[in-house]
């Protein structure tokens, strides 16, 4: 569907943030340190990689790591409210985000949107759910339909118009449209290091939430419209 008559208030903006599902490779069972094995074999890139210090990268991928933080943002009148589900307890996270979307985002008139989000974050979240024992939400169960159905909106996506040579980072496109965005924060490499060395993950969600409000200042340059003044944006009750 054309961006311009999709409805604002129907859809749901979102960043995930999420790590490796151990804190190291040593904590990992003999037969998950077999596969990552194998995994990391494909991933090496220079003569010193290993298995060991490849395994940060790990958070990379559902088989292997877990969801920490999911932020979601909605335009509701003349705001645009901001909240997170996150902890430790991954299953908890995924349920209760979960349950937004059974009760809030389920009609044929609903949607999600990421950048990267059908690359990344959408088939993360399913496939955690499912390896989570959590019912997959009819918006993020995607098997069996046809492209036209899946209520999916990405920014890169959008951006890319039909060109898929290269990947466009959140980070470039802000400062393309000159989208304002924090310069002393965290970046996505370093999730893993605050979570599991320095127990932050406070710093996490504000760096999600942050990313969620980029995607939508995204969407609104995409339709030509100014961007969401900060007075605007609100952090409400999170999950």
């Amino acid at each position: 569907m054309e961006l311009s008559k999709i409805r604002p208030e129907s859809i749901l903006f979102l960043d995930i943030e999420t790590v490796s599902g151990a804190a190291s490779y040593d904590e990992l069972s003999p037969g998950m340190q077999a596969l990552w094995d194998q995994k990391a074999s494909r991933l090496s890139k220079e003569d010193g990689d290993t298995p060991q210090s490849l395994y940060p990268d790990a958070g990379l991928f559902a088989e292997f790591g877990k969801v920490v933080v999911i932020s979601v943002g909605i335009f509701s009148g003349d705001q645009f409210r901001l909240t997170s589900f996150f902890g430790h307890d991954e299953q908890k996270v995924l349920q209760d985000f979960a349950g937004l979307l059974h009760k809030s985002f389920y009609g044929p008139h609903h949607y999600l949107c990421a950048h990267n989000g059908k690359g990344f974050d959408f088939p993360f979240l399913a496939r955690r759910m499912l390896l989570n024992g959590v019912a997959l939400p009819v918006i993020l169960n995607t098997p069996g339909k046809k492209p036209w159905e899946v209520a999916h909106l990405d920014t890169l996506e959008l951006w890319r118009f039909g060109d898929y040579r290269s990947y466009i980072s959140l980070a470039l496109l802000t400062e393309i449209f000159g989208i304002p965005t924090p310069k002393d924060d965290i970046s996505g490499s370093q999730v893993g290091k605050v979570y599991w060395k320095d127990d932050d993950l406070e710093r996490i969600v504000r760096y999600c939430e942050k990313d969620t409000l980029a995607v939508a200042q995204l969407y609104r340059r995409f339709l030509n419209q100014p961007l969401i003044p900060d007075e605007q944006v609100k952090v409400v009750g999170r999950g």
